[in-house]
């Protein structure tokens, strides 16, 4: 028995399913210090105690004994030291893992279609680097992004979804050497849709302007990299072509509806139209003063004021919802394997993270609704 994996895999599967030890201990039947003792490596534990574990933790024994693979092609930084950032690169191998070995048995892969333009992406003009993605993925100039969960994985990047109660970890990027590429956003209640959706569009802006940057072992943030991602993200998601039309059309409304309008058509902050006008119009920094002025007097209230796209911003004026930022394919994927015999309903449970009773129901969901 290999106990740094047995304890590695029980804290990781434990943080995944956002339980605490103490309700891991309630739901196994053992003691806290048990749990405590087990996840630290201190003791071997009995097979009769690490069974219980794996039935509160609805997964397989050998599951917990399992060693995960070392990801090496990732851009994970973040703003601030994080503890778990073992468990979510953990969490991000094995689901990288389930989702290749589902495109593989039902024969779906979808190349990358955006790595032959890689080469004409340049951190000089990064501008036209957005211009030129939005191009190749079959968008009109001036276009909006309706959902850029289907377009990313359209064009044959993974996306994935993780609620990390953190306002210092927004998303992170793999590389195809480990299985993807692939986008990661943490989808936390706190953090708002737009910032999820930039994020998104901010690991694309990674992956084609920063492939040589793609290492594990860095942990610090470049912020000149990051700062061209950011500006990657804010053309790609909205373009100036139809950013200078639809400010135009819009030119009756009082400023602050013009610019909330403008937001809603793109599916932004409206931190990012007011970035876009300093970057536009020439408005210099009190642009954000007078904006925060005008909403106090039209709507009685004030504004959370951070610049996009640094901060938390869960109370964005306006603001999207939830399933305005959804990534499917994998659960397709899990429901066409499912369905075709590929894999057991146990395992499609496994993949999804999910027991096998709330899988029994969603099995009479898909039959419900063809």
């Amino acid at each position: 028995m290999n106990l740094q994996i047995l304890a590695q895999n029980v804290r990781r599967l434990r943080t995944a399913k956002r339980l605490s030890q103490s309700v891991l201990a309630d739901t196994a039947g053992l003691s806290l210090p048990a749990i405590k003792n087990l996840e630290l490596a201190k003791s071997e534990p009995r097979m009769r105690t690490v069974q219980a574990i794996a039935r509160a933790l609805e997964v397989k024994l050998q599951v917990l004994f399992l060693p995960r693979r070392e990801l090496q092609t990732v851009r994970f930084r973040s703003a601030r030291r994080m503890q778990n950032r073992e468990n979510v690169l953990a969490e991000v191998a094995r689901w990288l893992d389930d989702f290749n070995y589902l495109e593989k048995a039902l024969n779906k892969h979808v190349p990358f279609n955006l790595k032959p333009a890689r080469a004409q992406c340049s951190r000089e003009r990064v501008v036209e680097a957005a211009e030129l993605c939005r191009k190749k993925l079959g968008l009109k100039p001036g276009e909006p992004i309706y959902d850029i969960c289907g377009l990313l994985e359209h064009a044959g990047v993974k996306v994935l979804s993780v609620p990390m109660m953190s306002d210092g970890f927004f998303g992170l990027s793999v590389g195809e050497e480990d299985g993807g590429p692939a986008v990661v956003v943490n989808v936390w209640e706190r953090i708002s849709v737009e910032r999820r959706i930039f994020s998104a569009a901010h690991e694309l802006g990674h992956l084609m302007l920063h492939p040589d940057a793609y290492d594990v072992t860095k942990i610090e943030e470049n912020k000149e990299e990051e700062k061209e991602a950011d500006r990657f993200a804010g053309h790609f998601l909205m373009p100036n072509e139809g950013f200078r039309k639809e400010w135009n059309e819009a030119s009756g409304l009082h400023w602050v509806d013009r610019v909330f309008k403008v937001k809603r058509i793109f599916r932004v902050s409206y931190k990012a139209v007011l970035n876009r006008l300093r970057e536009q119009v020439g408005a210099d920094e009190s642009i954000w003063v007078k904006f925060n002025l005008a909403y106090q007097q039209r709507f009685n209230r004030k504004l959370t004021f951070k610049e996009e796209p640094l901060g938390l911003d869960s109370a964005e004026p306006f603001g999207m919802q939830r399933f305005d930022f959804f990534e499917d394919r994998f659960s397709r994927l899990t429901r066409d394997a499912v369905e075709k015999d590929k894999i057991s309903l146990s395992r499609g449970a496994e993949i999804l993270r999910i027991g096998i009773e709330e899988m029994q129901d969603l099995l009479q969901n898909w039959a419900a609704v063809l």
